[in-house]
């Protein structure tokens, strides 16, 4: 038997503890917390987890609608329970964790979705607001980390799965706090899947897609004055729920859904600074240009208790999933020439 030395050993210990393995626990045994489970992306995959007979402890700041979304997954077989819950509260989402443990036996995959935006110049937007989103889209997965990972290097398995965008990869202008907030969570993401090496049974995930058809467009802070809209072509909020579940047992480090998500990247690599620049124009051309809307904090500092529902409605159906990869084909075409053009000049 051929021995090693023992500096090699250690360093082939290290290289096999980065070597993750999937889940092998099927769905249907799986407790699952979710954030942000009232509407859009939350709403979708607590019903498609629901459809696995998973059971689902479901967070959001709007108890009537989290009971609502709980009675719809029991009646699609899964066990439910409702938890409401401010993800900027630290102690709120320890007791969600603990009240989750106690209601599953175990948790084993954490979903952190809950988000909200606020679209306006910098100055114009009070603080407060900023702080607030930044705390919830960051600081609220954060806190969901810290909750769970006890539990979860005790049963040395569990998945987090992080819900970002193509924002997380772009800074958006006119929503500064966003961008600060996913630019963070992908750098929180990603420094604590290098801190778990040593489980490799254990998981960080991060989806980023591309626009969506999410009523979080419609209760968004809005300080622009213009009715908000996403930038089409939108994804379906059912198709991300569906990236989720499959991350439960098929985990990844990150995961890009759409032709434009990948777009939006590979432009940012190639010519940074330019998808910025083209985001702010034509925003601010559509803030001259497009219908106006009352000035509003949206959901941002209190829920609205409106638009309680999977989708945005913002689908197009002349929008088809071979015409989208035909542009994106074309527009990565155009950067490749852009980026040669670049070498060129230098």
């Amino acid at each position: 038997m051929l021995l090693l030395p023992p500096e090699i050993q250690h360093k082939t210990k290290i290289m096999s503890s980065l070597i993750k393995t999937k889940n092998a626990l099927p769905l249907n045994k799986q407790v699952v917390v979710i954030t942000g489970a009232s509407s859009g992306v939350g709403r979708a995959t607590a019903l498609e987890f629901a459809r696995y007979r998973c059971t689902v402890i479901l967070a959001a700041r709007q108890q009537n609608e989290l009971e609502e979304v709980a009675a719809i997954c029991q009646k699609l077989g899964a066990k439910a329970l409702a938890v409401p819950t401010d993800v900027t509260d630290e102690s709120a989402v320890n007791a969600l964790a603990k009240a989750a443990y106690d209601f599953g036996g175990q948790i084993n995959v954490w979903v952190n979705i809950a988000g909200v935006a606020i679209m306006g110049e910098f100055n114009a937007v009070p603080m407060a607001e900023h702080e607030k989103v930044i705390r919830t889209n960051l600081l609220g997965a954060v806190y969901g980390a810290y909750a769970v990972l006890p539990y979860f290097k005790k049963q040395e398995l569990g998945t987090i799965i992080n819900m970002n965008s193509v924002g997380g990869w772009v800074a958006t202008p006119y929503s500064l706090a966003y961008s600060v907030s996913k630019f963070g969570l992908r750098g929180y993401s990603e420094a604590l899947h290098a801190e778990l090496y040593r489980f490799p049974q254990i998981h960080v995930c991060d989806v980023f897609p591309s626009f969506l058809d999410t009523p979080g467009t419609r209760h968004a802070g809005n300080y622009i004055g213009k009715v908000l809209k996403p930038v089409p072509p939108v994804t379906a909020t059912t198709k991300i729920a569906s990236v989720i579940v499959d991350l439960a047992t098929n985990p990844r480090n990150s995961v890009t859904v759409g032709a434009v998500a990948y777009l939006v990247r590979l432009s940012n690599a190639l010519l940074p600074g330019v998808a910025e620049f083209f985001m702010a124009k034509g925003l601010e051309t559509y803030m001259k240009t497009g219908e106006d809307a009352p000035v509003t904090s949206g959901n941002v500092l209190n829920p609205t208790g409106t638009y309680n529902q999977v989708s945005g409605g913002y689908t197009s159906k002349t929008i088809t999933e071979k015409r989208v990869n035909a542009v994106a084909g074309i527009a990565a075409a155009a950067v490749g020439a852009l980026f040669l053009i670049r070498r060129i000049r230098k």
